[in-house]
């Protein structure tokens, strides 16, 4: 494992031509292209670790992934996102293909398979819901309709403020006829069967919102792109940024972990540099900030003029639930348990915006979703390395408020009634794991739950939000979620930008630097 270089403060009368505020996928996108283009790139990270979402931890003979769980397209070298990750990986990145059944939507009275490549999908959906083959074919169409016409809304965000006003509307209306709409009307629209909806929306954690509540857009993008199936990393998520961050030095490029910004130092309605947690100030030409708008709008700009006016743009959109995660080491390996990589989506009934709902006024009440993933099945380097082992992880949402009574405690200095609470925690989604992977009981040896609380401390989201800020239809007319904001010379990287997940973070990169550069990158990766 990779250990990252820490900030000293001599490194400050260095030169630079940009600065990156977090080191995510995102911001190493932007970085490495920005790099290519012969800037002198410096990476600022406030984590001990790089790579954002995509980083790991170690416990003994386990290690786990913090916010990859599965990538789609990948498998495909043509395929725009696997030429992009070869591209800042410079090529040393490698992928290994699931299972065909990636994943696995249960519910009490039954479970759902969703199997790659789309033909077999469809085949499955019309075996489960028999006479519905014309309207599955439909709403498929209704899948790549959306994310098709995405593309010219996304590329729109890139243009220079005058083109992009100009060509707005043009560019963005066959888009919005499809993200206006939640997923719940499109597919009842089609269907009109709730099992169905509860079924085909079973991957709505994958971007955080219920189907009446997340626009059909977000919907489709995350359907399509698993579509043929899914990969994992060989030798887990953190090679992503170690790949990247290896290529980004051997250009000339700096990255520093232990460097939290302070500050963005504007003057005259322009950034001119950073100023770092420990006080010193490093300037450049251009900032860059992948560390989402609600930190640069809600808090780096402090002393801007138009910090009120930036605030102010944060009430039009709301941050995502935040999670808790329960990590799981077993003294088995995956193949002697006979795990697999499915993807598990455990559910206690078809109504997934009820359960939710039911959950969020009750902590007390039924789980509305455990997804259980299967790291160590899905990275044929794990079991070389750690024979013998095996990692699960079990995922569900949370309540951001019921963790205020600790929000200002240290990390892993919160006190026994926090340390009680997750423990009553970890008891439950054990229940629910050990129900449908009965064999993980006799060989769990090692658990450990993170909280919002935890994603606080070590991913700077201040509620401890999964996936930024909500995908609900009115996100999606928000103009000024785009690279280039209002002060000159700063720009905005990250799920923010377009969507979520890391390959949307990964071409927010490319849009960002597509933005800076004024030159269509994306063709260019294309060609």
């Amino acid at each position: 494992m990779k250990k990252w270089p820490g900030w000293r403060s001599e490194y400050a009368k260095e030169k630079y031509d940009v600065i990156i505020i977090g080191s995510g996928i995102s911001g190493l996108t932007a970085g490495i292209l920005l790099a290519k283009r012969g800037k002198k790139v410096l990476i600022l990270e406030k984590h001990f670790k790089a790579g954002g979402w995509t980083h790991t931890f170690k416990r003994d003979n386990y290690e786990w992934d913090v916010g990859i769980h599965y990538i789609g397209e990948v498998h495909n070298k043509w395929s725009p996102v696997r030429k992009l990750f070869d591209l800042v990986s410079d090529g040393k990145l490698e992928w290994h293909k699931m299972d065909a059944n990636y994943d696995r939507i249960i519910f009490p009275d039954k479970q759902y398979n969703f199997v790659a490549p789309r033909e077999q999908f469809i085949d499955d959906m019309v075996g489960y819901f028999p006479g519905t083959e014309d309207k599955m074919r439909r709403y498929i169409q209704k899948v790549d309709e959306a994310v098709k016409s995405g593309r010219s809304y996304f590329a729109n965000k890139a243009l220079p403020d005058w083109l992009g006003n100009f060509t707005y509307k043009k560019m963005t209306h066959k888009f919005f006829n499809h993200s206006d709409k939640t997923t719940r009307e499109v597919i009842m629209n089609i269907f009109n069967d709730e099992a169905i909806l509860g079924v085909l929306s079973g991957q709505w954690g994958d971007h955080g919102l219920p189907p009446g509540q997340s626009s059909f857009s977000m919907h489709a993008m995350v359907v399509r792109h698993y579509l043929d199936g899914g990969n994992y990393p060989i030798g887990t998520s953190r090679r992503i940024a170690e790949t990247a961050v290896e290529y980004l030095e051997s250009m000339g490029g700096k990255l520093y972990v232990n460097a939290g910004i302070d500050e963005i130092i504007t003057h005259k309605g322009k950034a001119v540099g950073v100023r770092l947690e420990k006080g010193e100030e490093v300037k450049a030409p251009i900032i860059i900030s992948s560390a989402g708008v609600m930190n640069t709008y809600g808090k780096l700009l402090k002393n801007d003029n138009s910090f009120s006016k930036l605030k102010g743009q944060l009430k039009t959109v709301n941050p995502t639930a935040s999670y808790i995660c329960l990590y799981m080491g077993l003294n088995k390996s995956a193949e002697e348990l006979k795990l697999g990589s499915t993807n598990l989506w455990i559910y206690p009934g078809y109504d997934h915006d009820k359960n939710v709902s039911n959950f969020m006024l009750d902590s007390n009440a039924e789980f509305p979703v455990v997804y259980v993933s299967f790291p160590s099945a899905k990275d044929p380097a794990f079991e070389k390395e750690n024979p013998g082992y095996a990692t699960m992880e079990a995922i569900t949402v949370a309540n951001w408020s019921e963790y205020d009574n600790w929000k200002d405690e240290p990390w892993k200095k919160r006190g026994d009634d926090y340390e009680k609470m997750k423990t009553k925690l970890s008891e439950r989604i054990l229940e629910t794991v050990y129900k449908h992977v009965p064999q993980a009981k006799g060989a769990m040896a090692y658990t450990e739950l993170s909280t919002p609380l935890s994603v606080k401390s070590l991913a700077n989201y201040p509620k401890g939000e999964l996936y930024g800020i909500d995908h609900t239809p009115d996100r999606f007319h928000q103009k000024w979620l785009k690279p280039k904001s209002e002060i000159k010379n700063l720009y905005l990287t990250g799920q923010d930008v377009l969507t979520v997940g890391v390959t949307s973070a990964l071409f927010s990169g490319l849009v960002t630097a597509s933005a800076i550069t004024k030159k269509n990158l994306m063709k260019e990766l294309i060609r």
